[in-house]
């Protein structure tokens, strides 16, 4: 959860699950599959500080195919560590990066560029499914995508600029309820379709204008309402190859409203809200970077062809009930889930 002021105003997401490392004792971790960034990285036995403790540790001297090399094959030394943010608030132990090879420090240190080489996968592609349902597990595969969570064929957009590692893609508009955002208007700016991000990040030069545009008053001051539900207008991303991909207020919107007391008057409006992540620019992604997190990838199936260097898109098809997921048999746990009931608007007095 996400406290202002001793109120719960929104929640933080990760999706992760199992890998297990070592011969011939396998060690289990959980991991978020992150396509921003380029590593699998876990907390080391020796690593004994509070974020540590909180995890599973890997014990190296229990697999005796481990080395203690880096990627210039040079033996190094032990330096455990791991940062509080984030693994002091979530349950996973690390991460396993899937970004393009040239995100690692070397081919050979790629999860899915090895897995590609050394497994002879059917395809050299992963699959992403985000579930909206506690119910029913969220998935990835690899070695191809999965029809099943597909409502749509995919449409594919190139990787612009791969030699940076990302699955980034050129934005060539975007719009916002119609509208032309005068921003991309020339074509310029990208996305990064990123996995490991819990929101939709849009550059810092545009957030306060967006969170205007994506506004919306409630009539009749409920006392209760889930933003998510209440009509908005549509952000519309316009990518490269003529794909438009477009999300809903049910999809960027803060569950949470705000109700804002104006202290001369006494009134008080309740509006709904965009929950958008700041994205300070930088030499690699420039100043016109937006990642699609979270809120894109529940609404549409991606699927990361790694020969290719595309990302394709399609609407996701969400399992009505646990029955009709069950085809696969899947198990999966909830840890820290938000309240079913409607949010009550946090008080903010002007």
């Amino acid at each position: 959860p996400v406290v202002r002021k001793n109120k719960t105003v929104s929640y933080k997401t990760a999706y992760f699950g199992k890998v297990y490392l070592g011969l011939p004792v396998q060690q289990q971790f959980t991991v978020v599959f992150d396509t921003g960034s380029g590593h699998l990285f876990l907390p080391h036995v020796r690593c004994e500080t509070e974020t540590c403790l909180k995890h599973r540790r890997y014990n190296r001297t229990a697999s005796e195919t481990a080395q203690d090399i880096n990627h210039e094959g040079q033996v190094v030394p032990e330096t455990p560590e791991l940062t509080k943010e984030p693994f002091n608030t979530f349950e996973f132990d690390g991460v396993l990066g899937l970004g393009l090879e040239s995100l690692a420090v070397d081919p050979e240190f790629s999860f899915f560029g090895q897995l590609s080489k050394m497994n002879h996968l059917s395809q050299d592609r992963f699959g992403y499914f985000l579930s909206r349902s506690d119910d029913i597990a969220s998935e990835i595969s690899f070695g191809g995508h999965d029809t099943r969570r597909m409502a749509s064929d995919l449409s594919w957009v190139p990787v612009h600029k791969p030699e940076l590692g990302f699955w980034q893609l050129q934005v060539t508009r975007v719009s916002i309820g119609g509208e032309i955002y005068p921003l991309c208007e020339e074509g310029d700016c990208t996305a990064i379709a990123d996995t490991g991000t819990s929101l939709i990040g849009a550059p810092r030069q545009a957030t306060q204008r967006l969170h205007w545009l994506l506004a919306r008053k409630v009539p009749d001051n409920p006392d209760e309402i889930d933003c998510r539900t209440f009509p908005g207008p549509d952000l519309v991303f316009e990518l490269a190859g003529g794909v438009n991909i477009t999300i809903g207020p049910e999809d960027y919107s803060r569950a949470t409203a705000m109700r804002v007391l104006q202290n001369k008057t006494n009134s008080s409006q309740v509006i709904c809200r965009a929950s958008l992540l700041p994205v300070d620019g930088d030499e690699v992604l420039g100043p016109k970077a937006w990642i699609l997190g979270e809120p894109v990838l529940r609404k549409y199936y991606t699927a990361y062809d790694w020969r290719n260097q595309q990302v394709g898109f399609a609407l996701a098809k969400q399992p009505e009930t646990a029955e009709e997921h069950a085809s696969v048999t899947t198990t999966h746990s909830v840890i820290g889930a938000p309240p079913t009931e409607p949010p009550t608007p946090t008080l903010v007095v002007v």
